[in-house]
């Protein structure tokens, strides 16, 4: 009949028995004790006859054993080989992941491990299904870090020329990529390392170059004056990308009072009546004070009119600010009289420390009434709103603040060359109290964003630069991500609302090491001279002869004559290059189009950190977007950061920093710092959660480890009972197998279906999980100890003996390739200690988990879950006893329970019956009724087994007793089964096997 499936109960599979086979042990008493007891010379001369598992398979590789035979196995199983082989191969499935370049400033680190490996595992898994994968590791090469890191190697760079610094800055760069290079093929890491993109290469500038081209053509790339994020330590524009926010940045904020200067026509009878009047300002940011241009008010917000009760005092600001401003300034505020935002309009106050300039009141959405007074104080080249509001009103946007971060000359004498975040901010504060504008200093607490690189603090200041607006590409780029798989999904809304908030993208930096914006400018006159023609000829120059080309030809061989004729009546010699480069993440964020192949260019998977929300997947997607309107990618996997494995951030300080050389190859002291090897470092990385923060220490990897030698147990059951068989010629037609055998290929059957759609989903640690609960719980506690009497004391070919060889071997297969893209090593080592297998074969070349669909037989679970409940009655009642040690009486009414039961067992008694086997006892008698005559002595276990057959149409609750009885029968000198006649002689099976010898 055709059976339903039905849940399978993981407490009867998972739970260990309460019997373990005997030779092993007998065996080490034997050894241990230095002399032999009766019963163990009595049997020794059977031990040869028993078929104990044979292979030279370890059970566990200690200290540096482990790290130098995964060197030995990547030599001799072709791992570097294995890239090319895969590419050659004729199918048009692919798979590409494009590889988000790694940062060349430093040595590998946990978050390189975690980033490249679970990529390695994905590509694993996608060659070993049939797809030819596409993967071309890369390297960021340019940028401020690597150029401050090279610079901070030599005692004097003041004098250095840009080529100087370039060159230093190639150099750290090109040690960074083989040091980084040489860790990840250490880990397993499958590519073509031969062949590596990296964004200082003369052929990725140039396509770089014709992207940044294409933008200008459209209109999306511009030079303005604005106010861009600045590092005062570093001398350039930032992207919002190179931030880091400090939550604990310690500012000092002030309440100051700017003068009315003009009332609000539709105040004036309002204010008529009050002796002075003021605006209450607060900011956090006092030096901006001198650039004011403006105060904004939120026009449909309510705003007081109060007088102070200390001074008498008449000020302005947001009615539900009054009380709580009053606290702060340690006052009470008598509410006048209360209006709207818009009655504002037209007025103006006096700026507090600058005579004679005039601040108006301006409306403005940005304003907010969670901290403040509910008036902003407006600085049109500190502020990105502020910059807004000026641009709108026509206000100036002087800068007072030089790119050291110094107060110009235009700030005044007062101010001149004070840093703005320290002598200078307390120079303005000086002002403020002389001028009796100052109300009131506190500190305050807040997130505050620094250089991610120097780790100081940056500003907000106004400079000439070169913006890609986002604004006319961020509307098609978000329904275009809107289309993108997101795992996890919840990643979507976070890269949106990024997007959402950028107006545009400063694409310009002040260093010297990157690519150069092709634009010259007129010695004398400033004035920017750029065109295609102009980019063209850039482009052909820095093909042939690299980005360095800008800072070595003259002038007229970067800018021919007749190209410039046509935009200019100045001379060639007239201009000078720009000495700005490309914004890095602009550098990375066009590698599609360097590296991706095809009319498409588009990547089935990028996969990489949260930061790269607002970093290289959005700059990848933005040049794209503008270029071509797609998305470089279909689907992106974001994963978190590496913390110690409490849940705090690595830092030397603390000592918590995990190496991932010292991981494989174990520190200075191996007692505290053991050698692991990389699968172990592949392991940690495949059952950790990734989609949120990973952990990682001494506790996680010495566990990881525990779990993989758990793991090489069971796989070294599996070899060694595969010794003289060869599934090719030995296996047995499932149909002709045990029961037993027949439902672990039906269990070999679901587990693969699972495994697979984890990989599918890229949920990783769903993969550790299931291979776990397999290889412990079906296999090792459930599998291996019914069919261990199989095995080692039937005759070598008998069919029952292969019958569970040929479940064996399919479950070996199946466990080995469903964790050969995690543990690569591993599979390949298994691989080699297989008898049948050639030598050299990999386990990567001839595919993923293959099984039949034969297999799935519903109706097996019935049968066995049902046995399953019996024993686990027999073996909950004897407390851990030696269930050999025992007979069995199963008392079944007659329905479908026992005829489900005769299909294990036709006769009444036996020792050698397949329900026999599961019950793992000595003898097991099937009955219909309960006998005539009971001894007192017998324990009577009562049960049910509900059957769930045909999809629920067969349903029936059948009852069963259990009934355990001391063996009657003396022990078997060969198969420990107590089934033999006398306390010499051997049970009928084991004469019936040796007699065949």
């Amino acid at each position: 009949m055709l059976w339903a499936r039905r849940a399978p109960s993981l407490a009867r599979r998972g739970a260990p028995v309460g019997a373990t086979w005997g030779w092993a042990r007998s065996a080490a008493s034997g050894a241990n004790s230095g002399k032999a007891s009766p019963e163990s010379r009595a049997d020794s001369k059977y031990r040869e006859t028993v078929l104990l598992p044979r292979s030279g398979f370890p059970a566990q590789l200690p200290g540096r054993l482990q790290p130098e035979a995964e060197v030995e196995i990547q030599q001799k199983c072709g791992f570097s080989e294995l890239y090319s082989w895969q590419r050659q191969r004729n199918t048009k499935n692919e798979f590409c992941l494009h590889d988000g370049p790694p940062y060349a400033n430093g040595d590998p680190h946990v978050g390189h491990a975690l980033n490249k490996i679970l990529k390695d595992i994905t590509n694993r898994f996608h060659m070993m299904r049939g797809y030819k994968v596409h993967y071309v590791p890369g390297w960021d090469c340019h940028g401020l870090p690597i150029e401050l890191k090279a610079l901070s190697e030599l005692k004097e760079t003041q004098n250095l020329s840009p080529m100087e610094i370039r060159q230093r800055a190639k150099e750290f760069a090109e040690r960074a990529i083989e040091k980084q290079k040489s860790a990840f093929i250490r880990w397993g890491i499958m590519a073509d390392w031969a062949n590596c993109y990296h964004t200082f290469d003369r052929k990725y500038e140039a396509k770089q170059l014709s992207i940044f081209h294409k933008m200008y053509d459209k209109g999306y790339i511009y030079q303005d004056y604005k106010p861009v994020f600045w590092s005062p330590s570093a001398n350039t524009a930032l992207a919002e990308a190179e931030l880091e926010y400090n939550q604990q940045h310690v500012s000092r904020s002030v309440y100051i009072k700017f003068p009315l200067l003009k009332s609000p026509p539709k105040l004036a009878s309002v204010i008529a009546g009050c002796s002075t009047v003021s605006l209450l300002i607060w900011t956090t940011q006092p030096w901006t004070i001198p650039a004011n241009e403006a105060i904004c008010y939120m026009p449909d917000s309510d705003y007081s009119i109060v007088k102070c009760a200390n001074t008498g005092e008449c000020y302005i600001l947001a009615a539900n600010r009054v009380e709580s401003t009053a606290a702060i300034l340690d006052t009470q505020f008598e509410v006048i009289s209360t209006c709207k935002g818009v009655d504002l309009e037209n007025g103006s106050c006096a700026h507090p420390t600058i005579p004679g300039r005039e601040s108006p009141f301006l409306p403005a959405n940005h304003v907010t009434m969670a901290k403040g007074t509910g008036l902003v104080h407006t600085a049109p080249a500190h502020g990105m709103e502020d910059y807004s509001v000026a641009s709108h009103h026509q206000l100036p946007m002087d800068c007072l603040v030089d790119e050291g971060g110094f107060f110009t000359e235009a700030a005044g004498p007062e101010l001149q060359n004070k840093a703005v975040l320290e002598e200078g901010n307390e120079a303005v504060i000086q002002m403020l109290q002389a001028a009796k504008s100052l109300l009131k200093e506190e500190k305050c607490v807040h997130s505050y964003p620094y250089d991610w690189r120097t780790k100081k603090p940056v500003i907000i200041r106004a400079s000439k630069q070169w913006f890609v607006n986002t604004a006319n590409i961020k509307v098609t780029a978000q329904e275009l991500l809107k289309k993108v798989k997101f795992i996890p999904a919840s990643a979507v809304n976070r890269m949106l609302e990024m997007l959402d908030r950028r107006t545009y993208w400063c694409i310009s930096r002040q260093r010297s090491w990157g690519v150069p914006i092709p634009v010259f400018y007129h010695k004398t006159t400033g004035e920017s001279l750029i065109n295609s023609e102009i980019i063209e000829n850039v482009i052909k120059i820095v093909e042939q002869h690299g980005s360095d080309a800008w800072w070595t030809l003259p002038v007229e061989q970067l800018l021919p004559r007749k190209v410039a004729a046509k935009v200019s009546s100045h001379d060639v010699l007239d201009y000078v290059q720009g000495q700005d480069v490309l914004d890095i993440w602009f550098d990375s964020g066009t590698s599609w189009a360097h590296v991706l192949e095809g009319a498409d260019q588009r990547a089935d998977l990028y996969l990489e950190g949260k930061d790269q929300l607002g970093g290289w997947f959005q700059s990848s997607l933005l040049t794209s977007v503008a270029t071509r309107k797609k998305a470089p990618y279909k689907t992106l996997v974001i994963h978190g950061f590496t913390l110690g494995e409490k849940g705090e951030k690595m830092s030397k300080s603390m000592g918590n920093v995990v190496d991932p050389d010292v991981v494989i190859n174990g520190g200075q002291d191996h007692s505290k710092e053991p050698p692991y090897g990389a699968d172990v470092l592949r392991w940690w990385v495949a059952e950790s959660n990734v989609f949120t923060e990973v952990l990682i220490g001494p506790a996680v990897l010495s566990a990881a480890k525990d779990d993989i030698n758990r793991l090489r147990n069971t796989l070294r059951f599996m070899l060694g009972n595969m010794a003289g068989f060869n599934p090719e010629t030995d296996s047995i037609p499932s149909s002709e197998m045990y029961v037993i055998d027949q439902y672990m290929l039906h269990l070999l059957q679901d587990y693969a279906k699972k495994v697979t759609e984890a990989y599918k989903e890229y949920d990783y640690g769903k993969v550790i999980r299931l291979l776990q609960a397999f290889h412990t719980r079906d296999l090792s506690n459930f599998y291996f100890s019914i069919i261990k009497d199989r095995l080692y004391c039937e005759e070598e070919k008998d069919p029952k003996r292969r019958s569970c060889q040929t479940a064996l071997a399919e479950a070996l297969d199946v466990v080995v390739r469903s964790f050969a893209p995690v543990l690569p090593h591993l599979a390949e080592e298994v691989f080699q200690f297989l008898p049948y297998k050639k030598e050299g074969e990999s386990v990567f070349h001839s595919g993923w988990i293959n099984t039949s669909s034969v297999w799935k037989k519903p109706g097996l679970e019935e049968v066995v879950e049902a046995a399953c409940a019996m024993r686990d009655s027999f073996l909950g009642s004897i407390a851990g006893k030696n269930a050999l040690e025992h007979e069995v009486i199963i008392v079944i009414d007659p329905g479908l329970l026992f005829e489900l039961m005769e299909t294990l067992q036709s006769e009444e008694s036996s020792s050698v019956s397949q329900l026999n086997e599961i019950m793992m006892a000595s003898q097991t008698t099937l009955l219909s009724e309960l006998p005539i005559e009971m001894a007192t002595d017998e324990k009577v276990i009562k049960g049910t087994f509900l059957i769930n057959l045909e999809g629920g149409d067969i349903r029936e609750e059948s009852t069963y007793k259990v009934i355990v009885l001391p063996a009657a029968k003396a022990k078997c000198l060969r198969c420990r089964k107590y089934t033999a006649d006398s306390l010499l002689s051997l049970c009928p099976r084991c004469t019936e096997v040796l007699a065949g010898k």
